[in-house]
């Protein structure tokens, strides 16, 4: 069964990364791995009860929102969904990628309800379904509209993407990007789009550690890398730019001010590139802050995605709408907002809206 959304995949891999992966002579599996990747295509409410004995003796049920996963396996094929192979209602099974899998997604469906009180992606429940196993050697996972998948990874140059928490909040964010804002997937919009998504994915990694802004490595995929790569992970929040230095990957190309915003047609306009603007505003932004960023500074960022953002947003347009929602909480949240995206580029001096 293939997903009505399948044309558009959000996969966490930059396809100008395995383009030059694909060229690669240092990694021969990887690069036949890539460019089968790249040619591959572009494929209930549920509840949990708590009991209790009260301070007469009687029982108190409380109900409150759980996850619904299942977990299929496409046991190497491209076929979706795959064969179910574990249910909410199982335990671990002799599956390192379905248990990871299974436990990512509800990380990412405990974030979303403890720090915006968020019940599932689309707020009411939504099941949250993946695959694991997706093709051979596959060098991505993505959200196709309804499921997340992943792939393998190729061994030489990628592990298995369930093994990255950060990756799996990222994609699943993309499902909470559709049912908000439904930011277009092209140029600032479409950064936007990448850049929520890698906020998301940062901050299930932060929660489920119960990591402090300046505790967390502020990486995406960290764990995705082999040895053999010059790089610390896919992107870096703090300091876009610096996340690999490969001789055949090349190096990352974000951009961390408006200064460096690069114009392309590849990538969709440069989603996964320019996105490394506003994401170094919103880590800077939590680390101004300090403390939790799901609490305070994520509160922000989802407020703002939820405010009735135009799926045409720019990159002013989405930080006015932070500016909007951090006056609401208190003057320090704006004025901490309005550094944020004034140190990257985003808000020029000049520009900062005045207090109220």
């Amino acid at each position: 069964m293939s997903s009505p959304q399948s044309a558009r995949r959000h996969g966490v891999v930059p396809s100008y990364m395995l383009a030059r992966l694909a060229a690669s002579g240092r990694f021969p599996k990887a690069a036949a791995a890539a460019r089968q990747t790249l040619t591959a295509g572009r494929p209930p409410f549920r509840a949990r009860i708590d009991l209790s004995i009260d301070e007469n003796g009687a029982l108190v049920a409380e109900v409150s929102d759980a996850p619904n996963r299942t977990i299929s396996d496409a046991g190497n094929t491209q076929e979706l969904p795959g064969a179910v192979v574990r249910t909410e209602d199982d335990g671990p099974v002799d599956d390192t990628a379905v248990n990871e899998a299974f436990d990512g997604l509800g990380a990412t469906f405990e974030m979303l309800l403890s720090a915006f009180h968020r019940n599932s992606l689309d707020d009411a429940g939504a099941p949250l379904d993946a695959t694991v196993h997706y093709g051979v050697d596959y060098d991505n996972a993505f959200w196709d509209g309804q499921r997340m998948v992943f792939g393998d990874g190729d061994g030489e140059v990628f592990r298995g993407f369930t093994g990255s928490l950060t990756v799996i909040g990222h994609e699943l964010a993309h499902g909470v990007v559709q049912h908000t804002a439904n930011l277009e997937y092209q140029g600032q919009p479409g950064a936007l789009n990448e850049s929520v998504a890698d906020v998301m994915g940062a901050l299930t990694e932060q929660f489920a550690l119960g990591q402090t802004a300046d505790q967390a490595m502020w990486l995406i995929g960290a764990e995705i890398f082999t040895e053999a790569v010059q790089g610390r992970a896919l992107r870096s929040m703090i300091e876009p730019g610096t996340a690999y230095d490969d001789d055949e990957l090349g190096k990352d190309p974000q951009p961390a001010h408006m200064s460096d915003f690069v114009r392309t047609t590849e990538d969709n306009g440069g989603v996964h590139i320019n996105s490394g603007i506003p994401n170094r505003a919103f880590a800077v932004f939590a680390l101004d802050l300090g403390g939790n960023a799901w609490e305070t500074a994520g509160t922000v960022w989802y407020r703002a995605l939820t405010s009735g953002l135009s799926a045409q947003a720019t990159f002013v347009e989405f930080a006015d709408a932070t500016l909007s929602a951090a006056a609401a909480i208190d003057t320090a949240t704006a004025d901490a907002a309005r550094r944020a995206w004034t140190t990257v580029g985003v808000y020029a001096d000049e520009r900062v809206p005045a207090a109220d």
